[in-house]
């Protein structure tokens, strides 16, 4: 019997914990599972000698020991190079962009510039940020079973790149003169556990919203008033 491949699979958002486990490798590779920046070191990568390791979200630099001895591939929500840079859901929905690619890319150095492998459309028109990081998920663990059978090789990125900035917490305040199609897609592209909730100052109060619905230019949501923000 031939020896398995490993693959490694670093995330730390649960939907992709998640798809994780309903992930179904191709035949000759077995997959490792990373959670923490702690676990992600060159002596533990050593020891499992992965062919591939997958990133479809981490919040860490990935340390060049890592990259420049595995091959370690990223999952980037935009049409690379446009859209480099952090928080692509959410500047894409604020710009109103709702037709993107999720890009798989070889990690470099340098912020989302590495060779990309294979892209697939994704489309954001409607669903709350977790929603959408779901889909993105789904699109993502697809894409590496495509790596793991055809093993496509990364090509450069060639037109000029276009980066977005890493938005604030700051920056999840509700805007004056939005329209309900904008009000709508602010306040679902921060819904999701772990982000930031859009809300707007009532006095010394905070209300957060979340569970937008839009129907015939009518918005309804869920509040949370915080009387201590």
């Amino acid at each position: 019997m031939n020896k398995q491949e490993t693959i490694v699979v670093a995330t730390i958002r649960p939907w992709n914990i998640a798809a994780y486990k309903r992930w179904r490798t191709p035949p000759g590779f077995r997959k490792v599972l990373i959670t923490k920046k702690e676990e992600l070191t060159p002596l533990r990568l050593a020891t499992l000698n992965p062919r591939y390791i997958f990133f479809p979200h981490w919040s860490w630099i990935i340390p060049g020991e890592v990259y420049e001895k595995f091959e370690c591939v990223v999952f980037h929500m935009t049409d690379l190079p446009f859209g480099r840079g952090g928080s692509p859901l959410q500047n894409l929905l604020v710009r109103g962009i709702y037709r993107t690619k999720v890009s798989a890319l070889r990690v470099a150095d340098g912020v989302d510039t590495g060779d990309v492998y294979l892209k697939r459309p994704l489309d954001l028109s409607t669903g709350s940020a977790e929603h959408l990081y779901k889909k993105a998920s789904a699109v993502s663990f697809g894409m590496m079973t495509d790596i793991l059978k055809r093993k496509p090789k990364p090509k450069p990125q060639t037109s000029q790149p276009t980066v977005f900035p890493r938005r604030t917490p700051g920056e999840s305040e509700i805007p004056e003169g939005l329209s309900p199609q904008q009000l709508y897609d602010f306040v679902r592209m921060l819904d999701a556990p772990g982000y930031p909730h859009a809300f707007v100052r009532l006095g010394e109060a905070r209300v957060e919203l979340r569970n937008i619905r839009l129907k015939d230019g009518e918005l309804e949501a869920d509040a949370t008033i915080r009387t201590n923000p």
